[in-house]
C-alpha cells in the first residue's frame, strides 16, 4: 500500500479556509504538502462556505487588530498574485451603548491602533447612514478600512494557488486514523499517508480527529442560522449605495452581537445574523431546529432597520466551533510537537485565513511564530481545569 507518493513533508487535514491557507503557505516554502478533505469540494457542511464574510480591524483585543494589519496586506497580495477580486471596502458601522464595556473597548482599540475611523453622533448619524435607527444612548463608529470578503472565491483561490505550487488536494477522503510518531501516519477511507508533520484544521470535527492522539479540547459546535432579509425599496441597503457592514455589540434584544452585510450576494437581500447559535452535531446539523435567534433578529430588524421586511426571506446555516473564551486555538499538540492544531475559530476566524495559514505553517516547521501566540495556546484550558480541581 505504502509507496513514495504516500510520503509528504506535511499533511493538512481539513480544506476550509484555515487548512487551505496553511497548505498554500507550506507549498510556498517548497514543502511537499497534502491537503485532505472528507467531503467533495466545494461543500457547505463546515464553516467556510457562503459568498461573503466581514473583514475588520474593529476588535476589543489589540492582538486581533495587530494581526489584521498584516492580514489585510496578505489578502491584497493574493489579489495581486491571482488577479481575482477578494475584498470590497464598505466600512464597518459599530454601534453600541456608549458607556458599555465592549463598545468602548472596541472604540479605544481602534483609536490606539490608529485605524482610520469616523465617530458618528445622533446629530449626524442619519445623514451618513440612512435607513438605520440608532438607539437612544447608543453611539457609533465606522472602521473605514473594513469591508466584505468574497468567501467562496477566496477559498477557491487559495486552493488553486496551492495546486499551482505543486500541492496535492484529495477530497472525499475521510481520515480514519492518526498515528503519532517522529513520522505521523494518517489513514483515510482511500489510503495511507506519512508525513514529518501534520496540521489539523478540521473545524467542527477537530475533537473527533484529536481523539486519535489522546487529546480533547473544550470545543463546542453551534449551528448558526444565516438569514437574509428583503429590502422594501430595492437598493436602499445596497453595497453600491455605500451601505456598510454593521455590528451591534449589544442591544435591547440581546447581549450577543448582531451583524450584517449590505445587499450584494442575493440582490435585494441583506444578510443579518445573530453571533450565537445552538449546540449541534456537525454530522446531524439539520436535526437542530432552534429558531430563537431568528426571533431576536426579527425584533432587531423591526426596531433598527425599518426599510427591511422583518421576516427572513432565505435562511441558510453555518457551523461555529467555539472555545470557552472565544479565542482561537493555534498550537502544537502538548505531547507530539509535530502535530499542529488550528481550531475553535469561534465564528470570527475567516478574515484571518492568510495570517493563520502563515502561523500554522511556522508552527509545523518548528519556527518561532511571527506573533505572540500565548492567547491561543492550549495550556490556557489545562490551567483552568487544574485550578478548578
Amino acid at each position: 500500500m505504502m509507496s513514495a507518493e504516500g510520503e509528504y513533508d506535511c499533511i493538512v487535514i481539513g480544506a476550509g479556509v484555515q487548512g487551505s491557507f496553511t497548505a498554500y503557505q507550506l507549498a510556498k516554502r517548497n514543502k511537499k504538502t497534502l491537503l485532505l478533505e472528507q467531503f467533495i469540494l466545494p461543500h457547505t457542511r463546515g464553516s467556510s462556505h457562503g459568498q461573503t464574510r466581514i473583514i475588520r480591524r474593529a476588535y476589543d483585543e489589540d492582538f486581533y487588530t495587530h494581526m489584521m494589519g498584516e492580514c489585510f496586506e496578505l489578502w491584497a497580495q493574493l489579489e495581486r498574485e491571482t488577479g481575482v477580486k477578494l475584498y470590497r471596502q464598505t466600512g464597518l458601522l459599530v454601534m453600541g451603548p456608549e458607556n458599555s464595556q465592549y463598545y468602548t473597548t472596541v472604540k479605544n482599540t481602534l483609536l490606539r491602533n490608529k485605524v482610520p475611523l469616523m465617530v458618528l453622533t445622533h446629530e449626524n448619524f442619519s445623514q451618513h447612514i440612512p435607513h438605520v435607527k440608532l438607539a437612544q444612548g447608543d453611539e457609533a463608529v465606522v472602521d473605514i478600512t473594513a469591508g466584505v470578503l468574497y468567501a467562496d472565491r477566496a477559498l477557491k483561490t487559495a486552493q488553486g494557488q496551492f495546486q499551482k505550487l505543486g500541492g496535492v488536494i484529495r477530497d472525499n477522503e475521510m481520515v480514519t486514523d492518526i498515528k503519532p510518531g517522529p513520522v505521523v501516519t494518517v489513514s483515510t477511507s482511500a489510503g495511507v499517508y506519512r508525513a514529518k508533520s501534520v496540521v489539523i484544521t478540521a473545524g467542527p470535527w477537530a475533537n473527533k480527529l484529536l481523539s486519535h492522539t489522546g487529546l480533547q479540547l473544550p470545543l463546542e459546535v453551534l449551528k448558526i442560522n444565516v438569514c437574509y432579509w428583503r429590502e422594501k425599496v430595492q437598493g436602499s441597503y445596497n453595497v453600491k449605495q455605500r451601505f456598510p457592514c454593521f455590528l451591534l455589540t449589544e442591544g435591547e434584544e440581546s447581549n450577543e452581537h448582531i451583524y450584517g452585510l449590505p445587499s450584494n450576494e442575493y440582490p435585494g437581500l441583506v444578510k443579518i445574523c445573530y453571533h450565537m447559535g445552538s449546540v449541534a452535531d456537525p454530522d446531524q446539523r439539520d436535526m437542530q431546529k432552534d429558531k430563537s435567534d431568528i426571533d431576536i433578529l426579527q425584533r432587531f430588524v423591526k426596531r433598527c432597520l425599518p426599510g427591511l421586511v422583518p421576516e427572513p426571506a432565505v435562511v441558510e446555516s453555518c457551523l461555529y466551533t467555539i472555545t470557552p473564551d472565544r479565542h482561537f486555538v493555534m498550537d502544537t499538540h502538548p505531547t507530539y510537537s509535530n502535530i499542529v492544531i488550528g481550531a475553535g475559530f469561534s465564528g470570527h476566524g475567516f478574515k484571518f485565513g492568510p495570517i493563520i495559514g502563515k502561523l500554522l505553517c511556522e508552527l509545523s516547521l518548528g519556527e518561532m511564530p511571527s506573533y505572540d501566540l500565548s492567547p491561543f495556546r492550549i495550556r490556557r484550558f489545562l490551567e483552568k481545569t487544574k485550578s478548578a480541581l
